[in-house]
């Protein structure tokens, strides 16, 4: 499960997507398999969250793993490269960018 703490030394991800309302269920569907069946098993996964807007023309995306490192290997492998051409296909745009967290409020 994702920790949101500036005393985490984890590698915070953000990944937005624009798309329109008829495809984001499809895009919902390919992230969820993604997820249940390839990135949740990748070394450094922690977890993630995937939130959709009430218009259903974005979704925002987000993980954490322990380096960034193991985040760039998994977005480097021939399965991710894979599955990242059909999430194109899907929305769009979509960006990911690593964040530290700096400051948390419970």
């Amino acid at each position: 499960m994702p920790t949101i703490s500036k005393a985490s030394s984890f590698q915070t991800v953000i990944t937005t997507f624009e798309l329109s309302p008829g495809t984001c269920q499809d895009l919902v569907d390919e992230l969820s398999d993604a997820y249940e069946n390839f990135i949740s098993k990748q070394p450094g996964f922690i977890g993630a969250g995937l939130h959709v807007n009430d218009a259903q023309t974005r979704i925002a995306n987000y993980s954490q793993w322990e380096r960034r490192e193991d985040f760039q290997a998994m977005l480097r492998s021939d399965e991710m490269r894979t599955r990242t051409r059909r999430f194109n296909d899907l929305c769009r745009s979509f960006e990911p960018v690593m964040y530290d967290v700096v400051e948390s409020y419970d």
